[in-house]
């Protein structure tokens, strides 16, 4: 699915519409749930980290750029950690991390420059990639969001069927670490 944003705060209702519809599917599976971001340096992953934790209950003012610390968790009405792998040098760095520790029951783990491991992330995840448009103005933002597996897929098919989504945006299925 593609859609423009034209602002971070239309950014911010897309992925708070998007993590109701994460918690909901996850109520229903148990989770848990990576949200894989990718952009360039100021693309916006850490606001819309900020409008997934809206939609999950988490209190938005608490999420800050993890990268520094690698990761932080937030408690709400659903778990979330947040995951920053811009200064993780290696697989087995972030394994040694505690990466893998994240990955429990009903959790949500945002984990931003994930195209740098991305066969360290689960094979069910939601990969979000955020550009920059060359027209639209500072803030606009081309989203794109790809399911790679069934709990993604559910999720973003929930987001779609409950009408959050931009209007002329279109889903794509896809396999982990493969394009659609």
């Amino acid at each position: 699915m593609r859609f423009p944003s034209r602002s971070a705060a239309e950014s911010r209702r897309a992925a708070s519409a998007l993590g109701a519809a994460i918690d909901a599917v996850l109520a229903d599976a148990g989770g848990p749930l990576v949200v894989a971001l990718i952009g360039p340096l100021g693309a916006g992953k850490t606001e819309w980290v900020r409008g997934l934790a809206e939609g999950l209950g988490v209190d938005p003012a608490l999420v800050a750029s993890p990268t520094f610390v690698i990761a932080s968790e937030y408690p709400g009405r659903r778990r979330l950690a947040h995951v920053d792998l811009y200064r993780i040098g290696s697989e087995a760095e972030l394994e040694a991390a505690g990466f893998l520790d994240l990955l429990v029951p009903g959790t949500v783990v945002a984990v931003e420059w994930a195209d740098r491991f991305p066969a360290s992330l689960p094979a069910d995840r939601i990969e979000v990639r955020i550009t920059r448009p060359a027209q639209g103005g500072p803030e606009a933002r081309e989203i794109e969001l790809r399911a790679t597996g069934e709990q993604a897929w559910k999720a973003i098919g929930r987001w779609t069927v409950e009408g959050r989504q931009a209007s002329g945006a279109s889903v794509q299925r896809g396999e982990a670490g493969r394009s659609s």
